[in-house]
């Protein structure tokens, strides 16, 4: 290699435009201002492009800088390196061609654009902007119909592959098909949320008085010209470690501290996640988790996230494309736990820390290495004397010098001292220098010449300076999971009141002990936790640490359990703990935003509780698990919950829980479920029965039955998820739960809908259901069984009543600040039977029929007046009807499909797109004209989707005025 580096010196030098200088951690090529290189003028001409505010002129950029691209960059080669900046300038042009589409759009060259965009959609079909520039072109040519079918098949891929729907600005486009809109606008390029929200700014707080480090900050600052797009191409991530790995060295301090002195380079936000790879205990975040945060910073909403890992840091790096994003990686363990979070285009930098060097990043991705050593004497008297000020220091230069010596260059243990003396500012210096070396000399049979060894004298000189509750709370806080807490919970571990608490967490935080990262959450450096568990360890007795223990777990079980019943206000079978100790004051969160709000802070301590948890606390392991899984399943944090039911589930089996194990089968199952591994959540679902049965739980075997139908449901076997509903019912019906009977009954109707038999049955059942949930006072349940009624309803072909239906059901969902009924909600990908072999339901009547009413004619009609509709009379087969004879159905029946679309586009909009959707490749529509109005004449094959069901079609003019929201 080096004679390769030689011999190309020696051709550059020739031209006087370029040389190769030498960096730390390999090469880089410096050209000259006056030397052309396509990549750089691309970018130039495209930032011109996004500045212009003309939209011919942008677009002339836009094709000079496009026309400079001759082929796939680097095609012959394939280095670790070279793959990513090919990765990188490959996202760059299909960016800058999506920007040079939206302009043609605008401009009115559809015609031309559309070979472009239709090869260039095939070669992206996952790309939902691209999608829409498809879909208008195709429209605006008058190939609606197209446009339609393209929308479905991207929807469907993206629901196969991501586990996502379209996001609401391609369903818009849809919408504006529907309703012919001629200007409909294109979707615009993923970024922040429809919302403006204001970039992420994750940075912990920055050190007060950060001292030295100068040389380090400068390497550092080096690295901005490329960061800010300018220059060559550096690599977007720095690492920093110590050279013998030695925790406590600042690294954390320095790189927050430089984070924050250049957060202005990059306006586009900057991310922070603590990795917590050395932390005690082994609770050491995870990838997925980390990644699952940084698209919960950047607004993406939780029903966007994909499921696996790949997905999910396929979008993070989509959504930082074409921004300027800091993103500060603290506490990595390894380059495997590193490489998912990294940027993936230029404009970004990543900054990691940790106490390993991580070479195998400088050799695959081009990282920067540095190192950061202990103080030298002079920076640890620099920073003392920021600390204490500079006359203080002066005035005792001798006891400086022996402070600094015994700190061993450690920030950590240097804060600590500086902070135990100005908390004593009358007393001399030389007095702590003297009690330092007396710790130190009784801990010396510990030393053993290490820095992370030498330190604990400084950790036993403070902490011998506390007040005996103090020390107590200390030792105890080494028995808490972290990574952090709040103040209730340090008081259930104490056993003390919040009051006398919070005066002892006041008094730890002033000695540097004990870290309040942010407001209200307090942290303890890993090696004060560490030092804390030896002393709670030596101590402390084992009935002392299980006691506190045990009130600190349940302040967090009877805290989850409480926020979580009013999360899940229908759950049908309470799980309640047993009482929780004296003193571990559990919360009481008073609504549902005080419950999201203690999830969200919480989440990361109850995983970590669930995976540290004692032996003999296997119970608290698995109701914690039960308890958190509302909450994380909402987020999609469906990694994390398959870890914690794996751990519940293992606590379970050692202690032979038999109920723990049931459950913990039930949550992975639900998990499975969810991530579409459907053998594997069946083989769960029916291990929890088998455990279910043996404690002769009927309310544990109606909620399998209950799953079990709907996974058969899922996969088409209607027949077979009817027979799971009916064991349900009898199951709940021993347990005498009304409201779980409700639900069974609800489901019992709707499989006899999808079944296409027994339709006035299924009502029955349903008003069976509803006279069950007002009988109890359920709310949720009565919103849930209105909403059954008005599906069913619908099918009937009594419009009037599914109109009236849905809206009381959205009435009362308002009411309980629920948005949908959970079985709606969308929790997997749906996988259909092939379409010859799925039932087809009953023709979808479109004239009013005996069971509608018009408002004008019944003012006295109520909208929950139970009567029994009689049956609908058959309508005229599609090959006989005529287009006047449409035209008649056109009235009140069409409002009343206009006005059902309206009420439930209105609950599902949160969730997902229109119900009520065009199946694009078998549309078959005719319109003529009278003197009067449109009619529509169909084909017998025309169909149309309504809640997922094949039904016969509607004419276009139902899609047309529900997408106007017309009466």
């Amino acid at each position: 290699m080096r004679g390769y580096l030689s011999r190309l010196r020696q051709a550059l030098a020739a031209t006087g435009e370029a040389v190769i200088d030498r960096q730390p951690g390999g090469y880089v090529l410096a050209t000259a201002g006056t030397v052309t290189v396509d990549m750089h003028s691309f970018r130039r001409l495209a930032a011109q492009a996004r500045a212009a505010g003309d939209d011919i002129r942008a677009a002339a950029l836009f094709e000079q800088g496009l026309r400079l691209w001759r082929a796939e960059p680097f095609a012959a080669l394939d280095t670790p390196w070279l793959n990513a900046l090919r990765d990188a300038l490959v996202q760059e042009r299909l960016a800058a061609q999506l920007d040079l589409g939206d302009l043609r759009l605008r401009l009115g060259q559809h015609t031309a654009l559309l070979p472009e965009l239709s090869a260039r959609a095939a070669a992206h079909p996952l790309d939902e902007r691209l999608a829409g520039q498809l879909m208008l072109a195709l429209h605006r040519n008058g190939r609606s119909a197209e446009a339609l079918d393209h929308y479905h098949r991207t929807r469907d891929r993206l629901t196969r592959e991501l586990g996502i729907d379209p996001g609401p600005a391609l369903r818009e486009i849809q919408t504006a098909v529907l309703r012919q809109d001629t200007a409909p606008t294109a979707v615009p390029q993923p970024g922040p949320p429809a919302q403006p929200s204001p970039p992420p700014a994750q940075l912990p707080l920055s050190v007060a008085a950060f001292t030295g480090r100068d040389g380090e900050l400068a390497q550092l600052d080096h690295l901005l010209p490329a960061a800010a797009g300018a220059g060559p191409v550096r690599s977007a991530a720095v690492v920093i470690s110590a050279v013998s790995g030695t925790a406590g060295v600042g690294k954390t301090a320095l790189a927050v501290h430089w984070a924050h002195r250049v957060r202005e380079a990059f306006p586009d936000g900057q991310l922070y996640v603590n990795l917590r790879g050395f932390v005690p205990g082994g609770s050491i975040t995870d990838p997925a988790e980390a990644v699952r945060g940084f698209l919960d910073a950047l607004g993406v909403p939780p029903a966007r996230i994909p499921n696996s890992l790949e997905a999910q840091t396929g979008l993070y790096r989509s959504l930082l494309a074409g921004r300027r994003v800091l993103v500060v990686l603290d506490n990595a363990r390894d380059a495997e736990q590193v490489r998912p979070l990294l940027p993936g285009a230029p404009g970004c930098l990543a900054l990691v820390t940790s106490r390993n060097r991580l070479t195998g990043l400088a050799a695959t991705e081009g990282a920067h290495l540095l190192s950061v050593d202990l103080l030298n004497p002079g920076q640890a008297r620099d920073l003392l004397a920021g600390r204490l000020g500079p006359h203080r220091t002066a005035a005792e230069p001798a006891a400086v010098d022996e402070i600094v010596t015994r700190c061993a260059g450690l920030p950590l243990a240097l804060a600590i001292v500086a902070a135990r003396a100005d908390d004593r500012l009358h007393l001399p210096l030389a007095v702590l220098a003297g009690e330092l070396r007396e710790a130190g000399t009784r801990l010396n049979a510990l030393d053993g010449g290490d820095p992370a060894t030498q330190v604990r004298a400084v950790f036993s000189w403070s902490y011998r300076a506390l007040s005996p509750d103090a020390a107590r709370l200390f030792r105890l806080l080494g028995l808490h999971p972290g990574p952090d807490t709040a103040l209730p919970a340090v008081a259930a571990l104490a056993g003390l009141p919040p009051a006398r608490t919070s005066t002892l967490v006041t008094e730890l935080t002033r000695g540097n002990l004990l870290t309040e990262h942010t407001p209200g959450r307090y942290a303890l450096h890993d090696l004060l936790r560490i030092y804390a568990t030896e002393l709670v360890t030596t101590q402390d007795n084992d009935a002392t640490r299980r006691a506190a223990a045990h009130r600190m777990l349940d302040h967090y079980l009877h805290t989850a359990h409480a926020a979580d019943a009013l999360l899940t206000p229908r759950r049908r079978v309470p799980i309640s703990p047993a009482p929780a100790q004296p003193r571990a004051a559990p919360e009481e969160p008073r609504d549902r935003r005080e419950a999201l709000a203690w999830f969200t802070a919480e989440n990361p301590v109850i995983l970590a509780a669930i995976e540290q948890a004692p032996a003999g606390f296997e119970t608290h392991t698995w109701r914690l698990a039960t308890a958190v899984a509302t909450s994380l399943s909402r987020q999609g944090r469906w990694p994390a919950l398959a870890a914690a039911h794996t751990t519940a589930l293992n606590a379970a089996q050692r202690a032979n829980d038999k109920a723990g194990q049931a459950n913990s089968h039930h949550g992975l199952a639900l998990v499975r479920t969810r991530l579409d591994h459907l053998d594997e959540a069946r083989a769960h679902y029916e291990l929890a029965m088998e455990l279910f049965k043996e404690l002769g739980d009927h309310n544990g075997q109606a909620r399998i039955h209950k799953h079990l139908g709907r996974l058969s449901s899922d996969r088409g076997h209607y027949r077979e998820a009817l027979g799971h509903a009916h064991q349900a019912s009898t199951h709940y019906k021993a347990a005498h739960n009304m409201l779980g009977q409700a639900i069974a009954l609800d489901d019992i109707g709707r499989y006899h809908v999808r079944l296409g038999d027994h339709r006035q049955a299924a009502l029955s059942y349903s008003w069976q259901a509803l006279a069950l949930v007002e009988e109890i006072g359920n709310i949720n349940g009565q919103a849930y069984t209105w909403s059954s009624l008005g599906y069913i309803h619908h099918h009937l072909g009594q419009y009037g009543h599914a109109i009236d239906s849905h809206r009381q059901a959205i009435d009362l969902y308002r009411k309980t600040d629920d948005l949908l009924p959970r079985s709606h909600q969308p929790h997997r990908p749906r996988r259909h039977p092939p379409r010859r072999s799925r039932p087809r339901c009953r023709p979808l009547r479109l004239d009013p029929g005996p069971g509608h009413h018009r408002r004008d004619q019944s003012p006295g009609h109520s909208p929950t007046a139970r009567q029994d509709p009689p049956q609908p009379q058959p309508a005229p087969p599609p090959h006989q009807r005529t287009p006047r004879t449409c035209a008649g159905e056109s009235g009140d029946g069409l409002r009343a499909v206009a006005a059902h679309r309206r009420a439930v586009t209105d609950a599902y909009r949160p969730f997902s797109g229109a119900l009520l959707e065009p199946a694009a490749a078998d549309r078959a529509a005719d319109v003529t004209r009278d003197d009067r109005a449109k009619r529509t004449r169909l084909r017998p094959s025309a169909r149309c989707r309504v809640h997922d069901e094949v039904v016969d079609r509607v004419p276009l003019r139902v899609e047309v005025a529900v997408a106007r929201d017309e009466p």
